[in-house]
């Protein structure tokens, strides 16, 4: 591994700067929030903070609409804040990554200000103009990722724009060479200031294809996922800017395969050093991701085998269980109630075991859980509100609705960060842009330091042994116990030896295979999760690492 591969072995620290830490009362988390505590994130350990949005924007979408790239928003801060914090976390040997989002812009942006003035307007080409059908229908039927057509009408023009998310958020037009000029002057900024990074926002969409042909029943992602210049642009993004920088880069792409990682992540590519899958999170959907199901256990350990084999010697995972759009993985595939603290050190076995950079989000090292407000008015995620409206319609009760958004929404990981058992979990003295979860009584960061016992030293240390072993960044993966609906068990293995991982994700005690019996008997314990770890079988929820 050479020194520039220093991301290999790193943690990562998902912020959500909105609800992290409110210092000036207006019930918003800000950058000097985040400064504040900068200390407790170091002693968790973690290497790289990764920061959601905090461009100046008119947060139609949580600050992934952005109206100026090289500004910082004044619900966060200034740009010395954000100046000092990246100073600050230098100073304690921490990273500072940004989200980067350029496969589209608010529709505030100046460049599309100008681009919809007129069709000869030097910006016209900075976004994805198309005439109407000649029945007057948008050019493509494709629907938005957040609900109903992804095309606008615009009456100064006569023309439609691309948005494929939100309608204040049109896409822009990656073709135009002095676009893509636009944007890499813009990484260099950031760059020039000692940012260590970028996560990318949906980067896989930035490639069209030039036919733009219908989907089918209004699904375009076909024809804007994995697009054919996408490897393309990304190289030249490579050469242009990211080749002359110590940075990492982790693309954000829905609808990738492991094939589609290894060219974007394979170092000889000169892309991106690794992509955030999704398949793993839409394992407990049927179809659509509010028409959910159970988890199937054997399901989700042959596409985490999938991957871990496809990357292994070729590119990069990376690893992740939570972020700003899922729910908290303890109330998902652990026990939110009884084993809520046991399920979630063993879920954090069984991912940070694994091969690739693991991902925290903030509150996973709490054990936060998902949130059940009682009315919809309490929720404020577009996705989800839309989502309600629609399904209303389709003849969905209310109750059903609720149940699905108490599972899958995106709020669940929106609520503020619990520091303490004082009001609103002492993330602010003000009225919080969203109600805290109600359990930051008995969940949160005050009483997890002052209990050795806590999920938060179990990441601390889980945290330490990947920079001890480095079989953990080296070694391959082999899965066992293959059809157990019960236990995730597989081994990581070198030239020097293994270790054997076996996770329970059950409230059963359940019987483990004989020839994993067999090599663990005797064998010395890494990490668990259980205070009597028994040779026979795993107790409830148990996560045991065993050195081979």
């Amino acid at each position: 591994m050479n020194k520039h591969e220093w991301w290999k072995k790193s943690v990562v620290y998902q912020i959500y700067p909105k609800s992290f830490n409110d210092t000036n009362r207006d019930g918003i988390g800000d950058i000097p929030g985040i400064i504040e505590k900068l200390d407790y994130l170091k002693e968790l350990g973690v290497d790289v903070l990764w920061l959601s949005p905090v461009y100046d924007s008119p947060q139609e979408d949580n600050g992934y609409d952005i109206r100026n790239y090289r500004q910082v928003d004044d619900l966060f801060g200034r740009m010395e804040d954000l100046e000092k914090l990246l100073e600050e976390a230098h100073k304690r040997d921490m990273k500072l990554v940004m989200d980067l989002v350029v496969n589209h812009t608010s529709d505030e942006h100046p460049w599309f200000v100008e681009s919809s003035k007129s069709k000869d307007n030097p910006y016209r080409d900075y976004y994805i103009w198309k005439e109407g059908k000649e029945n007057g229908e948008p050019p493509t039927n494709w629907t938005s990722v957040f609900g109903g057509p992804a095309w606008e009408y615009d009456e100064t023009t006569g023309h439609y724009y691309l948005h494929i998310f939100a309608k204040k958020q049109p896409d822009l037009n990656w073709e135009n060479p002095k676009l893509r000029e636009d944007i890499y002057d813009m990484m260099k900024f950031w760059l020039d200031k000692g940012m260590d990074g970028f996560r990318m926002d949906v980067i896989n969409f930035i490639s069209k294809d030039p036919e733009y042909p219908d989907g089918e029943n209004g699904d375009g992602s076909p024809y804007f996922m994995n697009g054919p210049r996408v490897h393309e642009f990304l190289q030249e993004m490579n050469q242009e800017v990211l080749s002359n920088y110590d940075v990492m880069t982790v693309g954000e792409m829905p609808g990738a395969s492991p094939e589609d990682a290894k060219r974007y992540t394979n170092p000889e590519n000169e892309e991106l050093n690794m992509i955030f899958t999704f398949e793993h999170m839409d394992l407990d959907s049927n179809g659509d991701k509010w028409n959910w199901t159970n988890l199937d256990l054997v399901r989700l350990k042959e596409n985490f085998e999938k991957w871990q084999t496809a990357l292994h010697g070729v590119g990069w995972n990376s690893l992740y269980w939570n972020n700003h759009d899922q729910p908290r993985i303890v109330s998902r595939f652990g026990d939110d109630g009884e084993y809520r603290v046991k399920s979630a050190k063993m879920l954090a076995i069984c991912l940070h075991m694994m091969q690739g950079t693991p991902y925290i989000y903030q509150g996973e090292e709490l054990g936060m859980t998902n949130v059940h407000f009682e009315t919809l008015e309490e929720y404020r995620n577009i996705e989800l509100l839309n989502m309600y409206k629609e399904k209303k319609e389709q003849g969905w009760s209310h109750e059903d609705l609720m149940k699905a958004i108490y599972v899958k929404g995106r709020d669940n990981a929106r609520t503020p960060m619990q520091w303490n058992d004082s009001e609103n979990g002492g993330f602010t003295d003000g009225t919080p842009w969203i109600q805290a979860n109600p359990n930051y009584n008995e969940i949160n960061a005050e009483q997890a330091l002052a209990d050795e016992n806590s999920v938060f030293y179990f990441y601390q240390q889980l945290i330490r042994l990947r920079k001890e072993i480095d079989l953990i960044t080296d070694g391959r993966f082999e899965l066992l116990m293959r059809e157990d609906p019960n236990v995730f068990a597989y081994k990581r293995v070198d030239d020097e030896g293994s270790l054997l991982v076996v996770c329970n994700f059950s409230s059963e005690e359940v019987a483990i295979d004989e020839e994993v019996l067999k090599e663990i008997q005797g064998k010395p314990i890494v990490i668990t999760n259980e205070a009597e770890a028994n040779r026979d079988g795993l107790a409830s929820y148990e996560g045991t690492v065993y050195r081979i």
